[in-house]
């Protein structure tokens, strides 16, 4: 029995340090467990941490490129991205438009291609755009490259320099007319001289032949040639002092009708369907009335004579701008619908003697520019053949520096 009582102790001790060994071993699981449990918590917490941080740095980057994308669509400046390879991976709206291709067209397609299909490859203008736009643009071409240095593909930037053409053209002109006015002069008054002397001798052979009345008519002659000599270097005389020394506030409209009623006699003959629209709010001009008139007078003649069988007339009196930054302005366009003008013609259109007509002088167009430029304004002409013509006088108004500064104001 002694026996059995130490048998069932050492087993009892032996159940007992087990067990004693199964609570260490379990508190020391259930630490591992819950120091297991911390850090995955810590770790979800540092996911959920770097989750947020990366959704919104992702965030960030979507809205800085659709920034950039929106900016890149906005620029007046065409862009062309190439990969390394040479392919179009970008473009912007712009460069579709003075292209005249789809973004579908280009992206992907090698770079060099494009600007062939688009007739850039050479340099750059001019451009016939779409809708029958044409452009005048420069190319200027820059390598990409990464952080390191390495090329990583180009870029081609297309500026549309037509307003800068047209000012250099308008420059030109007005040099080459401003010579060609000073010899013009010079010869005018050069004539204008003896003319006199030739008139007060007729004037005296009149009175002399009172009694042979065959003879007077002779002298007649003389004189009335003379006065359509004189009559020509006045206008060469207009053409040459382009001020407006009688400048006065003046409305558009009235101006307008004026110079119609004048032209009258050419519009009836020509059977022509005569159109004026003066837009609400049209400023008033300070400008020399009877010049403008003049001006007028000689573009709506200009237009008859171009519709010898007839057409449609119309001037149109609206608030124009120079320009998006420019001052405002007021614009008197002349359409009609005759043949149009030569494209070879259009750079001479307002030299002196420059004419197509056979019973023309070529005066009418230079005094028109003369007496615009007096005025601190400008004429411009849009004309397609078969399709007619439009010359607008656009003169600055009277809110605008130019004309307060005329006024001392």
């Amino acid at each position: 029995m002694a026996q059995n009582s130490t048998s069932d102790g050492y087993e009892f001790d032996l159940l007992q340090n087990a067990f004693r060994s199964f609570d260490q071993a379990a508190a020391t699981l259930q630490e591992s467990y819950q120091a297991l449990t911390a850090r995955v918590e810590r770790l979800d917490m540092e996911l959920a941490a770097s989750n947020e941080a990366l959704r919104i740095n992702l965030k960030e980057n979507e809205e800085m490129r659709s920034h950039l994308s929106a900016i890149l669509e906005s620029l007046t400046t065409g862009v062309i991205v190439a990969d390394g390879r040479g392919a179009v991976v970008r473009c912007n709206r712009c460069a579709e438009v003075f292209l005249g291709l789809s973004r579908s067209g280009m992206l992907g397609r090698p770079l060099e291609t494009v600007l062939r299909s688009a007739k850039l490859d050479g340099g750059g203008y001019p451009l016939a755009a779409p809708n029958g736009l044409s452009l005048s643009l420069s190319l200027s071409r820059a390598v990409l490259r990464n952080g390191s240095g390495q090329a990583t593909g180009s870029i081609v930037l297309l500026h549309d320099i037509s307003a800068t053409r047209k000012l250099e053209e308008r420059l030109q002109r007005r040099e080459r007319l401003a010579s060609m006015g000073e010899v013009v002069g010079r010869i005018a008054h050069e004539i204008r001289n003896p003319l006199g002397s030739v008139e007060l001798f007729a004037s005296m052979l009149r009175k002399d032949l009172k009694g042979d009345p065959d003879r007077r008519r002779y002298a007649e002659h003389i004189s009335m040639a003379v006065q359509a000599m004189d009559r020509l270097l006045s206008n060469l005389l207009v053409y040459t002092r382009p001020d407006c020394p009688r400048a006065e506030w003046h409305d558009a409209e009235p101006l307008v009708k004026d110079a119609l009623t004048l032209a009258a006699h050419a519009t009836v003959r020509a059977n022509l369907d005569v159109r004026l629209r003066v837009d609400d709010g049209v400023p008033r001009l300070w400008c020399d009335a009877a010049q403008i008139k003049q001006a007028l007078l000689n573009l709506v003649l200009n237009a008859a004579q171009a519709m010898p069988d007839g057409g449609t007339l119309s001037i149109a009196v609206s608030s124009d701008r120079d320009g998006e930054a420019g001052p405002p302005a007021v614009r008197l366009a002349v359409s009609d619908t005759g043949a149009g003008i030569d494209p070879a013609h259009l750079s001479r259109l307002f030299d002196p003697f420059f004419t197509t007509r056979e019973d023309g002088t070529g005066l009418g167009l230079a005094i028109v520019h003369a007496i615009v430029e007096g005025h601190r304004g400008r004429v411009e002409v849009d004309s397609k053949v078969g399709c007619g013509s439009t010359f607008a006088v656009v003169l600055p108004d009277a809110g605008s520096s130019q004309a307060a500064g005329q006024t001392g104001r």
